[in-house]
Formats: C-alpha cells, structure tokens, sequence
C-alpha cells in the first residue's frame, strides 16, 4: 500500500506539541522556545514531512507568487526582461505564473481570473493595449499592479519606463549626426503608446529640428518581430532610391531589415546603415553587431520587482510617480558615416 504523506498534525503528535507551535515554526515565528522548535524541527526530518504551500499561504495570508503577463515569449527583449525579473523574485522569495498571451485579450482576461482566484500578491503587466473589460477588472482588483517597459494612457498603476520619445529622437538624432539625410524607421504597432507611438514621434521630432525632410515613403510599420522588418525592409527598397539609414524600434526588426538588405546585395553599414532600440542580447549576436539605443533591460527587471514589492508591503517609501530610467545609445558596427556616392 502506499504511504500516506504525512500532515502538520502527524508532526505535532510526534513532536508532543499542538499544530499551533508546528505551525508558528514552519512560518518562522520568533516567540517558540528554542527546545519546541527542535523537537518540531526533527519530527519534520523524521516524517520526511514537507508543508503544503497552499496551506502555509492561508495562514499567512500570503502566497509569494506574482503574477506576469508577457505579449509574446519569442521577443528577444521580453525573454530577457523576464529573466531579470525572475531572478529578483527568486532571491526575494517569491515564484512567478508566467503568462503569455500573444496578445490574446480573451486569453489575458482569462489568466487575470487565474490571478485573483491563486491569490498572487502582487501582478506586473508588460502591455499597453487593455480593452475596456481589462481596464475595469484591473481597476476593481486589490492585489497591487504595476507596469514594466511600457505606459497606457489613462491609467492610474505605476510604470517602470524609459523616455521612449527621447530615446528615439536621440537614435535618429546619432544617424544626422553621421551625415544621413534619407533616413527610413521601421515602426511598431501605433496602438502602442509607448513604444508605438512615442518612438514614432521622436523619429519625427529629430528630423524636424534639423529641417530634414520626411518622406512617407521610407515608413513603414510592423509588429516588432523580425520577419515584419524584413518584410518592410524590401517594401522600402522597392520605392526606387533607398534611405541611406534606419531606425528600426527593436532589435528583432533592425535584424530582420538587415537581413533583407543582405539579400538585396547591399551591404551594412557601407550601403545602409541600421540602429535598433532596446539593447537585447540579440546585438551582440548577428554580423556587423548592431547598433542600439538600448533600455536598461536588466535594471528594469529588478527595479519593476523591488517596487512591486515595496507596494505589495505598503512601504510608505514607495514612488507615487513613474519611474523613469536612462536609456543609452551603444554604438557597434552596424552604423558608418554618410557615403556621398550613395
């Protein structure tokens, strides 16, 4: 027959203690005199007893997961992203429910529902586009919520951010600095506010202060993956005159579009010169290494987890702002200056 796991009153039995004292020690309670907590503690190593997690969570009143949803898995910045957030958590004792939705809104209103119904602590959301019902369920939920890498309009949780308008226009701005004029951008979803919207924004916003114009036919915009700025790539390069630079709003695209120019025997940077947006691990991996404005991935992880924990805690420290953190431009090999003969 096989052997019943043991309970916490198999170990208080044992122990010669009630399932109070087994239980103040399991949860690490300071006032239980030190001769109980060794006699509960070698009950426990002689039962092979192991506490249920749901259990030790209804007396605390606390589960150490955080929910988090993710638009999509395959993006080399929400893989990496993720990894940071992961490994806060963990070294704070906390376990995720990962979530990919692949921006399926009925799947994400699902798995709001799983997060209520498991008590998570706390929830970190890595999307902007919320449809009514999302917003309003959000709204209504009391587990603390909190945003990484991107900003809705209209809502009232904090957001761990970079300043993506000036972070674009900073990206094109190093591209005139180079001597481009016939500068294209690869764009993201528009319904995006902040990665959509505000990267398009200050491509423009650069261009403009330098009286350079803007040509329609050299935008084009996508999903941020890397067969959408392949795909747009050769839309571009069938206008007739290519752009002798672009701006591509992620690494995924900026690959894509490099591939694409490679297949049109055009060569990077000598034809045309490409920089990415976020600073993935990606960069670093293709030939020429591209050249990125890059979102401090790693500390946006961290930094999205230590305040989430600070609300899930109601540390009276906790930012009642956004918290805005510096982008940075890092420059490799997929950028040159301006050839006249281009």
């Amino acid at each position: 027959m096989t052997r019943l796991a043991p309970k916490i009153k198999d170990v208080a039995k044992q122990a010669g203690v009630s399932v109070t004292t087994v239980s103040r020690v399991l949860n690490g309670e300071k006032y239980v005199k030190d001769d109980l907590k060794a006699r509960v503690k070698r009950a426990i190593d002689e039962l092979g007893y192991a506490p249920s997690h749901i259990a030790r969570s209804l007396v605390r009143k606390k589960t150490n997961l955080i929910g988090v949803i993710v638009p999509d898995l395959t993006s080399s910045f929400y893989s990496t992203i993720l990894s940071s957030i992961e490994e806060t958590a963990s070294l704070n004792d906390y376990n995720l429910l990962v979530c990919n939705i692949i921006e399926d809104t009925d799947k994400e209103f699902k798995y709001l529902n799983v997060f209520n119904e498991m008590r998570v602590d706390g929830i970190i959301i890595m999307h902007e586009k919320l449809n009514d019902e999302i917003r309003a369920f959000l709204n209504k939920l009391d587990i603390p919520i909190i945003f990484s890498s991107v900003r809705p309009s209209d809502q009232t949780f904090l957001s761990v951010i970079i300043d993506d308008y000036a972070a674009a226009f900073d990206a094109t701005n190093y591209l005139i600095e180079l001597g481009h004029q016939r500068i294209g951008f690869i764009g993201g979803d528009m319904r995006d506010v902040t990665s959509g919207q505000n990267r398009y924004i200050g491509y423009r916003g650069a261009l403009s202060e330098r009286n350079i114009p803007i040509v329609d036919e050299y935008i084009r915009f996508g999903d941020y993956k890397i067969q959408s700025g392949y795909n747009l790539m050769k839309e571009i390069l069938a206008c007739g005159t290519h752009p002798t630079a672009i701006f591509a709003v992620s690494d995924d695209m900026a690959v894509g579009a490099m591939n694409c120019i490679h297949d049109h025997q055009l060569k990077v940077p000598e034809d045309i010169s490409i920089i990415g947006f976020d600073g993935s691990q990606l960069t670093e991996l293709v030939r020429p290494q591209l050249s990125s404005m890059e979102q401090p991935i790693q500390d946006m992880g961290k930094v999205t987890v230590e305040t989430l924990l600070d609300l899930i805690s109601g540390d009276a420290e906790t930012p009642k702002e956004d918290i805005i953190l510096k982008h940075k431009l890092v420059v490799r090999n997929s950028c040159g200056p301006y050839r006249e003969d281009k």
